[in-house]
């Protein structure tokens, strides 16, 4: 599974594609603990939890199939992207590599240095473009729980969220970050069942078919291609429940990074995040889980203005 490039760490690797940065391989392959290979057992469900600024879960997980069950019990709004290292790479890499020149960059970027912030990405490190991108679990609003299902193939991943404080850090500086290895070992898990089908592309947005129904609903995410836009990242899907304050122009801006407002951590008024898939490539596919009451809700993109790509559409869910 690749994709083009996503959060934090996925800005970034956009960035660096947008600027002209030229991949470098590395040679060197992932060694996994064959103490923790051999820990590692196939499983249904994998739990992840947030209480503040940290993913409580294993360190350890079989490859293929994957279903994860996020509690965001935190006050903020958070999501799971998973990143997959190359071989050689480590947590640590990314310490001292990586985040103090993310940090930077960020820093000049909500000071409405632009310019500037974007060239310190030009410090990162070669091996950090070919970090590849698998997907995750959407946004989540505080004391929400989403699931999503997504396959990952064997090696070192870094799972993280980059939505921003009031201050306009990203949580990943302030810790919201871990190393996760998925084992040789693989899950039984089989692909799920879907209840809805949704295809996103670039040249036509999020489309599925009318007449979703309450309960639990299994979202299936074709992504049909996958694109660097404006905000030098891909597009994704998110659910969420719109109340009666919630106003369209203003989630529509709010899932803009590079907006001063944009992706903060307290979210918009009257929208509730259930959770979603985070970025794939082209031709891959994930699921996610929503347990849907009557009223109205929204499929959108962490892109900028998703309205006028076709990638926010609202629909509504009857009562039975």
């Amino acid at each position: 599974m690749k994709s083009i490039g996503r959060p934090l760490i996925l800005l970034i690797i956009s960035i660096g594609v947008f600027i002209g940065c030229k991949n470098d391989k590395n040679t060197k392959s992932v060694i996994i603990n064959q103490e923790n290979e051999a820990k590692v057992k196939p499983t249904n469900v994998i739990n992840i939890v947030t209480q503040a600024m940290e993913f409580q879960m294993v360190d350890t997980i079989p490859s293929g199939w994957n279903t994860f069950k996020y509690k965001n019990l935190s006050d903020e709004i958070h999501f799971v992207v998973f990143e997959k290292y190359p071989e050689g790479i480590t947590i640590d890499s990314t310490r001292a590599q990586v985040f103090p020149v993310f940090d930077k960059g960020m820093d000049l970027i909500n000071e409405g240095k632009n310019k500037e912030g974007f060239s310190a990405f030009n410090s990162l490190p070669a091996w950090f473009f070919n970090v590849e991108f698998t997907g995750g679990i959407g946004l989540v609003s505080p004391k929400e729980t989403a699931v999503s299902t997504i396959k990952l193939d064997p090696g070192r991943y870094l799972i993280e969220c980059y939505v921003k404080m009031k201050n306009g850090k990203f949580h990943s500086v302030m810790g919201m970050y871990k190393e996760i290895i998925v084992s040789n070992t693989p899950n039984d898990l089989l692909e799920p069942e879907a209840t809805v089908g949704v295809s996103i592309s670039s040249e036509n947005g999020i489309e599925f078919k009318p007449g979703i129904t309450s309960g639990k609903q299994i979202f299936k995410i074709a992504f049909k291609d996958q694109k660097v836009h404006e905000h030098f990242l891909g597009h994704d899907v998110h659910v969420v429940k719109l109340d009666e304050s919630a106003d369209l122009a203003t989630l529509n801006n709010w899932m803009n990074w590079s907006a001063p407002t944009g992706l903060l951590g307290h979210g918009v008024d009257g929208v509730t995040f259930l959770g979603g898939t985070q970025e794939a490539p082209a031709g891959d596919t994930t699921y996610f889980t929503a347990n849907l009451k009557p009223g109205n809700y929204a499929l959108i993109a962490e892109v900028p203005d998703p309205l006028s790509k076709g990638m926010l559409k609202t629909f509504s869910v009857p009562s039975n």
